[in-house]
């Protein structure tokens, strides 16, 4: 079990790695990188789809209905708006704690859970969507449905 974490893990680096140096080539040509998600006439494609479906389970206790905030944690869908899915990728992998003199908070590091590392893209989709204004609340319609 050791080893195919381990292995997920390297995996999930090597991915990481080439989808940076898409966008980064993206970035280099002038041309704008090319979106996470697909969504045609309010209907969303299979892994934005599955990003709402793995975010509603591993997200949501924090982070609030469809990405929009709690009082436990803040909007991702702002949060996103405001990053690149490396920035979200790292928090997500190893965590991260804000102090301030009013307040702390933490996030967990997940980078050893399977159901979100195995599905990191999908839900960086799912939220991308959101947070373009490109999909509303609530449970999303399939493309094909």
């Amino acid at each position: 079990m050791m080893f195919k974490r381990h292995l997920g893990l390297r995996l999930f680096v090597a991915i990481g790695a080439l989808l940076a140096a898409n966008r980064l080539v993206a970035a280099q040509t002038g041309q704008a990188a090319p979106k996470p998600y697909t969504v045609e006439n309010g209907k969303v494609d299979k892994k934005t789809f599955n990003g709402w479906r793995r975010y509603t389970e591993s997200c949501l206790r924090c982070h609030g209905p469809d990405g929009a905030g709690s009082s436990y944690a803040p909007s991702l869908v702002d949060s996103v708006k405001h990053m690149t899915q490396d920035q979200f990728n790292e928090i997500v992998v190893n965590g991260r704690k804000n102090v301030t003199t009013a307040s702390e908070s933490v996030m967990p590091p997940f980078g050893t859970v399977e159901d979100v590392m195995n599905y990191l893209d999908d839900i960086w989709a799912y939220l991308k969507a959101r947070a373009d204004g490109v999909l509303g609340r609530g449970r999303p319609p399939r493309i094909g449905d």
